[in-house]
């Protein structure tokens, strides 16, 4: 089979499961057993999927030959005729969905996400604008079946945040929003505008898979953990206590200061899954610039400082910069309608990931 690369490496990875599963041990971690066994669940598919498309490869080929034939009946090579676009349809469909199959995964799609949005240039304005984006993931989060936990905020005087922080869980979280990564800008006439003129602001979000123990090797020693009595508004208790926490990563100066709970433990708990996440984001962000380094990258490389996405009030209109997608759908896509970007952005990263796939394997001759 020609034009897709060789099956073998994927049957070896589905034996090799085989006799992990087997194990009377395997499910002694139960949460590596259940990323193995939908490991295996996968592989199976493709597996057998792959078959079908050699039958199919074989079908055609036979009808060729009727089609080809002169000696067959009118009739037959007339229905066998009819019948090849159809195979000939559904073989390419199933061929590049096997070819997506068999793109590596990035091991943290599954993970749980850590959302950092930070209002940027435009004073009040971009706050205002932190706060609809805040709301977007929300409502995203929603449509996605998933669950919301505040680890941080800090709200501006006119509405919005200056900065938000927190967590989003459930299936495959990291795999959607990790393109979210980056600048985001939007138009549109503020509220505090007299003369009607467009502004122009600016917010920061980072999407971070949240980070385990074995991602990073981490001394304690390097931790600097201060407490002290929580600034700003949050409640008397909040004001009157030592609750709030501020770590600090000596070696790379990233600095967490979390204050939004009344327990210093619970505060503390926040401030390090906040903490490890950076870390582990800015690990992988270094090696995808080396990934970058030798072909050049369309989506996916969750730099912060890169601009990524224009919000258009005026128009209506939602561009992302990164693939050239136009969408004529800003209040749907405000109000979560996020996934028509999402799958865009997908499928230019597969088109991508599909080509260096060919050139690290080859293909089957």
């Amino acid at each position: 089979m020609t034009g897709i690369p060789s099956i073998e490496p994927y049957k070896a990875r589905y034996q090799e499961l085989d006799g992990e599963m087997a194990s009377p041990d395997f499910f002694q971690d139960q949460r590596r057993a259940a990323e193995l066994s939908r490991e295996h669940q996968k592989l199976g598919s493709l597996i057998e999927q792959y078959v079908t498309l050699e039958k199919l490869q074989s079908e055609i080929s036979d009808t060729k030959e009727l089609v080809d034939d002169h000696q067959a009946e009118e009739e037959l090579r007339e229905l066998a005729e009819s019948e090849l676009p159809g195979l000939e349809s559904t073989f390419e469909n199933l061929k590049q969905k096997i070819m997506i199959a068999m793109i590596p995964p990035n091991p943290t799609d599954s993970r749980n996400t850590i959302v950092e949005i930070r209002a940027g240039a435009g004073g009040d304005e971009a706050s205002l604008f932190a706060g609809d984006l805040a709301r977007l993931y929300h409502r995203f989060a929603e449509l996605n079946g998933w669950k919301i936990e505040p680890m941080s905020s800090s709200p501006s005087e006119v509405g919005g945040f200056k900065e938000t922080i927190f967590l989003v869980t459930g299936e495959e979280v990291y795999k959607k929003l990790r393109y979210e990564s980056g600048v985001h800008r939007v138009q549109r006439i503020p509220v505090t505008e007299s003369g009607g003129r467009i502004h122009t602001s600016t917010v920061t979000v980072a999407m971070m898979p949240e980070a385990e123990e074995v991602d990073l090797d981490i001394d304690p020693n390097e931790l600097e953990i201060t407490t002290m009595r929580a600034s700003g508004a949050g409640g008397q208790h909040v004001n009157t206590t030592d609750s709030a926490v501020r770590i600090i990563h000596t070696p790379t100066a990233e600095m967490v200061y979390c204050a939004d709970e009344r327990s210093q433990l619970k505060n503390r708990e926040k401030a390090l899954k906040v903490l490890y996440s950076r870390l582990l984001e800015k690990k992988q962000w270094e090696e995808q610039q080396k990934y970058a380094a030798q072909r050049k990258s369309q989506v996916g490389t969750g730099d912060r400082s890169e601009r990524i996405r224009t919000y258009n009030y005026p128009q209506g209109r939602v561009t992302d910069h990164r693939i050239g997608l136009t969408l004529q759908a800003l209040p749907q896509v405000m109000e979560g309608e996020l996934e028509p970007v999402v799958e865009a952005l997908q499928n230019a990263e597969y088109e991508e990931k599909l080509e260096a796939l060919f050139e690290g394997k080859g293909s089957l001759n």
